[in-house]
């Protein structure tokens, strides 16, 4: 999904926090296709190169042999004769499939940037006629999913822009080819043998199967194995057809929140709040629950400086750019969007963009902009943190959960407000005398 997905969950590098400088690109907005377009119906493209070398991860076996084992593995699973002629022209090896895969772009946005972007004034209103255009599917999804309208609503615009994009790459050359490479084989060997169950099923032909480069299908952009665990039949067609049916991607998508990733009914997911300059931001953290009397009793309150409910509720205080920076209070339904995609700008953004659809206000501007390290400062606290004795995976000025947490520990080391956020001071800190930091770059209030 989105997800970019190219992200999915094995990309543990920009995991939940994943917020600073940079980040994925986000699968709507894709490059041009490494290969040529085809249009449903056509013949498939001709046989890409095969791999210069053999992969080392399947000992050396040639592709046509893993192929003919991933076949094998295929029928043993249920998958039918008739389903892997129907797909044999399409399994394929592309090598520009792996090489886009190993070098995924980054972006230089951080939260607000991308927020106001994907999650204008403009983008609530668009989901809000879609809702109502569509209002009996949505109002059937909600009653039997318990999932809001607006949640689905801002996944279908964030994923394909309510199905204008969806990509232009048939699905099974990249799946097959991302499963014959050692990054994520395993993976992508199970993607490929539920997009063949999907043609067995009926749902769609092999010709039909176009989307994004990294084998993800519909106008939510589901991987295979989520498309045919969690697609429904909408419309009464007989078919899941997450392509072309409107009804049969609000109810897949519904259907994949609520039980794939365990939405809870009737609860919040992000809400908008304000924190006071002395919070402990050492307890701003996805991974700290307080509740909201907690947080109410420590200063939190509505962006308009209403008071928190004086409840029970658990949720954390989320800070994407710091605690200069806008603040949500994320609640358990947040880690769905957390799960559908691991970079925490793109799930902030979505939750953020479903509250705006369903009602709530702008996001409050920050009262200056915010401070942001050059991506070559970021590499070089990094690499201080390593030396420091801290695991922050690679170090790439991509700021993950386990550089967040790291930057955390060493603000509290400090006496520094442990907001996770990578500061000039911190740097100049861990530096040591006489090195002196360059001004940071500044990141202007988002617009309303």
């Amino acid at each position: 999904m989105l997800h970019l997905r190219l992200l999915l969950a094995a990309a543990a590098s920009l995991s939940l926090s994943s917020l600073a400088i940079a980040q994925p690109a986000p699968a709507p907005v894709r490059p041009a296709p490494a290969r040529p377009s085809v249009v449903p119906g056509q013949q498939p493209p001709a046989a890409a190169a095969r791999s210069p070398r053999a992969a080392a991860c399947h000992n050396g076996m040639p592709f046509d042999r893993f192929l003919a084992d991933l076949k094998q593995q295929a029928v043993a699973e249920g998958v039918s004769q008739r389903a892997l002629a129907e797909a044999a022209p399409y399994l394929t090896y592309d090598q520009s499939i792996v090489n886009r895969d190993r070098g995924q772009r980054v972006f230089g946005q951080v939260f607000t940037e991308f927020a106001r972007n994907r999650a204008s004034d403009g983008a609530a209103k668009n989901a809000q006629a879609r809702i109502r255009m569509h209002a009996a599917a949505f109002n059937r999804a909600e009653k039997e999913y318990g999932v809001p309208s607006a949640v689905i609503a801002a996944f279908w615009g964030l994923e394909s822009s309510f199905g204008a994009e969806l990509g232009k790459l048939h699905t099974l050359p990249s799946l097959v080819s991302l499963a014959y490479d050692c990054r994520r084989s395993e993976m992508f060997q199970k993607e490929t043998i539920a997009a063949l169950k999907i043609i067995d099923r009926g749902d769609l032909s092999a010709s039909e199967m176009i989307g994004s480069w990294a084998g993800e299908l519909g106008q939510t952009q589901f991987l295979p194995t989520h498309y045919f665990n969690y697609a429904v039949d909408y419309d009464g067609d007989g078919h899941r057809n997450m392509l072309r049916s409107v009804p049969d991607v609000i109810g897949s998508t519904a259907n994949y929140i609520a039980n794939g990733l365990k939405w809870r009914r009737g609860e919040p997911w992000l809400q908008e709040v304000r924190a006071p300059a002395n919070f402990p931001w050492d307890q701003a953290d996805l991974t700290i629950k307080l509740s909201r009397a907690k947080f109410a009793q420590l200063g939190v309150t509505y962006p308009d400086g209403r008071p928190l409910p004086n409840d029970d509720m658990p949720a954390s205080l989320l800070l994407p750019m710091g605690r200069t920076g806008p603040a949500f209070l994320a609640y358990a339904n947040f880690a769905a969007y957390t799960e559908w995609n691991n970079s925490l700008i793109y799930s902030t953004t979505a939750g953020y963009l479903a509250s705006r659809i369903a009602g709530a206000p702008p996001m409050r501007q920050p009262s200056a902009p915010v401070a942001q390290l050059p991506v070559n400062e970021l590499k070089e606290l990094q690499q201080l943190l390593v030396r420091a004795g801290f695991n922050v995976g690679k170090v790439d000025g991509v700021m993950g959960q386990l550089s967040r947490t790291a930057v955390k520990a060493m603000q509290v080391k400090y006496g520094l407000p442990a907001d996770s956020w990578p500061t000039a001071e911190l740097l100049a800190r861990m530096r040591g005398p006489g090195v002196q930091a360059q001004p940071a770059g500044l990141v202007m209030p988002a617009a309303r």
